[in-house]
């Protein structure tokens, strides 16, 4: 079954979060009211709402890395993901963990990269040669 994800949090600023979510990341926005707006997040919804975001600490231990937890992702087809983390060092994104590549030659290879959005909500991109490499073991 496939379907889309829709996942609401905290944003300490409305005006910050478009310039990010839809200058820096180039996500499309929905509906918004003053308190909430929604984005198009690589083709999964998510509201971002004015409030106090999340705790979040380096505790995530994947391979060699400490990453941030709990954070929000999404998986992009290498092509994309190559051209979405040439797009974030272009805007000056400052990574938590920069763009490189996990599991070299196991199953489950995966380009990954970390970074906060201005609220200091943790994101990770990952990006896969084939969909088939997602779920291997």
């Amino acid at each position: 079954m496939r379907s889309l994800f829709h996942l609401a949090y905290h944003v300490r600023d409305l005006d910050q979060a478009r310039a990010f979510y839809g200058g820096v990341l180039g996500c499309a926005e929905g509906r918004s009211t003053a308190t909430w707006v929604d984005f198009d997040f690589f083709g999964h919804q998510i509201s971002l709402h004015l409030g106090e975001p999340f705790a979040t600490s380096n505790t995530g231990k994947v391979g060699d890395h400490l990453v941030p937890m709990p954070h929000l992702g999404v998986i992009l087809e290498m092509p994309d993901w190559r051209a979405l983390a040439d797009r974030l060092a272009s805007h000056g994104v400052e990574f938590v963990l920069k763009p490189s590549i996990r599991f070299a030659g196991q199953p489950g290879e995966q380009a990954t990269m970390f970074f906060l959005d201005p609220s200091g909500n943790p994101i990770e991109i990952k990006g896969f040669a084939s969909s088939d490499g997602v779920f291997a073991s």
